[in-house]
């Protein structure tokens, strides 16, 4: 019987300790915290609470398991400043100061080590690229429009360089648990040969994690939007009310400029002059124009027709990022655009300024 109980004990410890090896401790030491720690994580629309630890003595413990390492944030409960945490199964410590977030130590976290070691070379030329922007900024408002010009061809290229980082790290870590974090962030910035290129060298574990899965399923999606496919049809309400179908639109044209805009954009009023005047010059030639609104103010949407003069068809559901047709195609930023026959084949995208003009001139001219 003794032989029996020791044999018992021995099996439950080794239970107890493998259950510990799969779950994390969180150790959250914030000078000058009070009441609780929070800890969450994103979710497509809004925060999702994990879990609030009480402050003693100064600390906070969270205890708990994950299936995949992932980033999570933590913050005083109440207040508004957050910062990163990528949890794993194990043990993990975090010490700052509660009034300074973005300078906490992190300890423990393999995956979170990727993410600093990254995180901390963008920073260095995100500070960079401010500074320059700001010369170019400052050289522009004193009228010298040429070194304004030079100063932001290297902002560009320096905000091009961040994304490179990014990717690199993708192509050269498939193992680490950071590559979706940073798979992510640069995503809605890729075609879909690059993002598909990126996603196929990822290692097969770290492909299943969920936000990975989104965005191959996203890839996917993008395929059927590629140049040469036919673009989905949709029906949606003009300003007045009446349905209109976007085949309708493009089988009466040669070519038609599907426009993703919206009256808050400033970007997009910008670019509404160069797109009519284009139109003007070359309606007459098979060159149409459709609008799709991303507006949720159907007083400002209908102003910002008329003041920018598009004399074209516009439609809207007035449900702003949530816009149906935008969601059909993918829009995650706007001005977007893309160009079709009149068989409603895609023949170009995101053609802007001069480009839209070239591009239009070459067909129609």
């Amino acid at each position: 019987m003794k032989k029996y109980l020791i044999l018992i004990t021995v099996i439950v410890f080794f239970a107890c300790n493998r259950h510990k090896d799969k779950g994390f401790e969180i150790k959250v030491n914030l000078t000058g915290a009070q009441g609780k720690i929070l800890l969450e994580k994103r979710g497509e629309t809004e925060w999702i609470p994990v879990d609030t630890a009480d402050i003693k003595d100064g600390l906070a413990v969270f205890r708990g398991e994950v299936k995949f390492p992932e980033d999570h944030y933590i913050s005083v409960l109440g207040e508004r400043p957050k910062t990163i945490v990528f949890v794993e199964n194990s043990g993990i410590t975090v010490t700052g100061h509660a009034d300074s977030l973005e300078t906490v130590s992190v300890n423990g976290s393999e995956t979170h080590e990727d993410y600093e070691r990254i995180s901390t070379q963008m920073r260095q030329i995100s500070e960079e690229y401010m500074e320059l922007y700001q010369q170019a900024r400052d050289a522009q408002s004193s009228g010298d429009t040429v070194k304004a010009g030079q100063l932001m061809k290297k902002v560009q290229a320096l905000y091009e360089g961040v994304t490179n980082i990014q990717k690199d790290f993708i192509r050269n870590n498939p193992n680490s648990f950071a590559v979706p974090y940073f798979l992510s962030r640069i995503q809605h910035g890729l075609e879909v040969e690059e993002l598909d290129g990126l996603i196929s060298g990822i290692s097969q574990e770290v492909s299943l994690v969920p936000s990975v899965k989104r965005i191959k399923e996203r890839v996917e999606k993008m395929k059927t939007l590629a140049i040469g496919n036919t673009a989905p049809d949709f029906v949606m309400n003009d300003p007045q009310g009446n349905p209109v179908r976007f085949s309708d639109i493009y089988s009466k044209n040669q070519y038609t400029l599907l426009d993703f805009w919206a009256a808050w954009c400033g970007p997009c009023r910008v670019e509404n002059p160069n797109i009519v005047a284009v139109y003007n010059d070359y309606k007459d030639k098979g060159f149409g124009v459709f609008g799709v609104s991303l507006d949720r103010d159907k007083q400002a949407w209908l102003k910002a027709i008329e003041d920018d003069r598009l004399t074209w068809t516009h439609v809207s559901d007035l449900a702003y990022w949530n816009n149906a047709v935008a969601r059909m195609y993918l829009i995650n930023s706007i001005p977007s655009s893309l160009i079709v026959d009149r068989n409603g084949k895609i023949v170009a995208k995101n053609k802007r300024a001069g480009e839209l003009r070239e591009f239009i001139s070459g067909f129609l001219d």
